[in-house]
């Protein structure tokens, strides 16, 4: 580019060069452009850039009349200075523009830079990031951009962020103290987000906290009357707890005496099978209660990246809670993420917050930082899920020892040692079955519609490879196309060759490529090597001698075992291995990378 370009998306489409602003009269225009650099430096194929922008009433040749708004659209750049930014490629087209000429991109930046802060324990740092995300925003994103495709692929999901961001900065100024600061934000928020409660507790607390008892129960009415009104509920048990906490009489800022958290995450959508796993947590926690375990009970899910662990978890803990009168703590130890693994100390300082201990009473060190912890969990009757953790040191200081304590743990590794040092219990989650891919499916996309076309149903859950993260995937994508037959998802589907590609998605969150890298990222050197190329062996399983001839190394026996522990290959008889279909379409990208020519031929059989 030859002048400083700028775009943005965070309220109405905007065009600046040089700091003045450039007019798009030309909705269409501002439609490619956006679905562009929302996938910026990433191919966006011109079937969804067709149905970005005519959705459903497409033109006679839409393809010509794509490149028509490609060319305006390179001509109205080309003045703007920022000629060459969109170019073509496979079937599709992308634009190339640095990260600090997009708002999108700079938000993400800012809110990474409060994720490390939070990491480091940085709360005013984290908070000054947050204000700096939040300042980019102009109004609702694509404000002026009219496309129902635009907002509901990434429309609704910018939203949700700038939402969360906002109630990330308002806990971390509570925390800080001020209080009073944030009110006018928080009644300007709630009056916007009438039914969001974490909102409304937040001003509450404000209030509060600020010495405002009366306003800080008027607003738990206010809460109390559009929840009623507008959804017929009440409001939950969080809000209610507050609003009991506030009418009792504790000071600004205190907390009852025997805090019961209630952290149980939402249950996914369409939740299905899993019937043997479930039966035999009912029974764990059943011989539990009857004192068969001695000490708290652990049981460690576990799985490869998107098997859904925390699904199966959060449906079996909603059904279990009234049994953990105590309450239901839920912790994610972030083992696979882009943030850093969470430590020790900062779980226990989570836990024990939730719990009514203030930051300010906990101990400098770790051990007697434990000590205190598990005082404080003694006698309760508590549920503890450690979601997502990464190594087994993320989980020892978290084990309360109480025997009223139900502990657990999800992983993409086995964590082992939690088995034959603490005794935990196991379960190791596989593929779905074809029947319950297909029971997953149904709430998700309407029984009419999946009985309608049941074997495009079937051919879709053939292309899922019984992966749940996979079939949500595709689920969205369908029901963000009501009017397509599942036949056209279907046919989407299989047009893509590489499997991974099937199921990417802007947000790493939801993008099964991204959730396979971290699951890679933990592997040693050599174990990664020999993953890599045993996706080259051409039959389904390999041997462990097979495996040997491939990297020529005397500890392949032990690499194995290690790509086993991570799920990265499963060992369905004695010595011999099977890896996933998408794991070996991953590892195949891998030695592409990776690996020279030469070594990728030596090592196929």
């Amino acid at each position: 580019m030859t002048k400083h370009v700028h775009f943005g998306l965070l309220g109405p489409f905007e065009l600046r060069v040089s700091g003045r602003p450039v007019l798009l009269r030309s909705a269409r225009t501002r439609i490619l452009l956006a679905g562009l650099l929302l996938r910026r430096g990433h191919v966006v194929s011109s079937a969804e850039l067709i149905e970005a922008i005519w959705g459903l009433r497409q033109p006679d040749n839409p393809r010509r009349a794509l490149h028509v708004c490609v060319v305006r659209a390179r001509a109205s750049l080309a003045g703007a200075g920022a000629e060459g930014a969109i170019v073509s490629g496979a079937d599709g087209y992308r634009i190339d523009v640095p990260p600090d000429a997009l708002d999108v991109a700079v938000f993400r930046h800012w809110m990474e830079r409060a994720d490390a802060a939070a990491n480091h324990d940085d709360v005013d740092g984290e908070r000054k990031a947050l204000a700096e995300a939040l300042s980019l925003w102009r109004g609702d994103a694509l404000a002026d951009v009219p496309s129902d495709y635009l907002h509901g692929a990434h429309g609704v999901r910018l939203a949700e962020q700038r939402l969360q961001a906002a109630e990330r900065r308002v806990d971390r100024s509570l925390q800080a103290g001020l209080h009073a600061q944030v009110i006018g934000d928080l009644a300007e928020l709630t009056a916007r987000h009438p039914l969001r409660e974490r909102l409304w507790a937040q001003l509450m607390t404000a209030l509060h906290q600020a010495g405002r008892r009366s306003e800080a129960i008027s607003a738990y009415h206010a809460a109390h009357g559009r929840l009623v009104e507008e959804l017929g509920v009440e409001p939950g048990a969080e809000l209610r707890r507050l609003h009991a906490t506030i009418l009792a009489g504790n000071g600004a800022g205190g907390a009852p005496a025997h805090i019961a958290p209630r952290q149980l995450p939402s249950e996914v959508a369409g939740f299905a099978g899993r019937t043997a796993e479930l039966a035999r947590m009912h029974e764990m926690l059943d011989a539990h209660e009857n004192g068969v375990v001695n000490g708290s009970t652990v049981l460690v899910v576990s799985g490869m990246a998107g098997i859904g662990k925390t699904a199966l978890v959060a449906y079996w803990a909603r059904r279990v809670a009234d049994r953990f009168p105590d309450g239901q703590l839920w912790l994610d130890l972030r083992g696979y993420d882009r943030r850093a693994p969470a430590t020790a100390q900062q779980s226990i300082a989570s836990i024990l917050g939730a719990l009514g201990v203030p930051v300010a009473d906990l101990p400098p060190g770790l051990d007697e930082q434990v000590g205190l912890y598990r005082s404080v969990l003694d006698g309760r009757r508590v549920l503890l899920v450690l979601d997502n953790a990464y190594r087994v040191e993320q989980v020892l200081h978290l084990l309360p020892g109480e025997a009223r304590a139900f502990v657990l743990v999800t992983s993409r590794g086995d964590l082992a040692p939690l088995v034959a040092i603490e005794g935990a219990h196991a379960i190791q989650l596989g593929p779905l079955p074809p029947d319950d891919a297909r029971r997953m499916l149904e709430p998700r996309l309407g029984r009419e519609r999946t009985r309608a076309e049941p074997d495009a149903v079937d051919r879709i859950i053939g292309n899922c490879y019984g992966l749940p993260l996979a079939l949500a995937i595709v689920a969205a994508r369908a029901v963000a196309r009501p009017h397509f037959p599942l036949a056209a998802i279907d046919r989407q589907l299989t047009s893509i060759e590489n499997p991974l590609d099937r199921f990417a998605d802007p947000s790493a969150a939801v993008d099964v490529r991204a959730a396979l890298s971290w699951s890679y990222r933990s592997l040693s050197p050599a174990a990664a090597r020999l993953l890599r190329f045993l996706a080259l062996h051409p039959t389904g399983d390999v041997s462990v001698a097979a495996a040997s001839s491939v990297v020529g190394l005397p500890q392949t026996r032990l690499l194995l075992d290690e790509l086993a522990a991570a799920h990265l290959i499963s060992e369905p008889t004695p010595d011999r291995f099977v890896m996933h279909d998408l794991l070996r379409a991953y590892a195949v990208e891998r030695v592409a990378t990776q690996d020279p020519a030469e070594e990728q031929t030596a090592s196929r059989p």
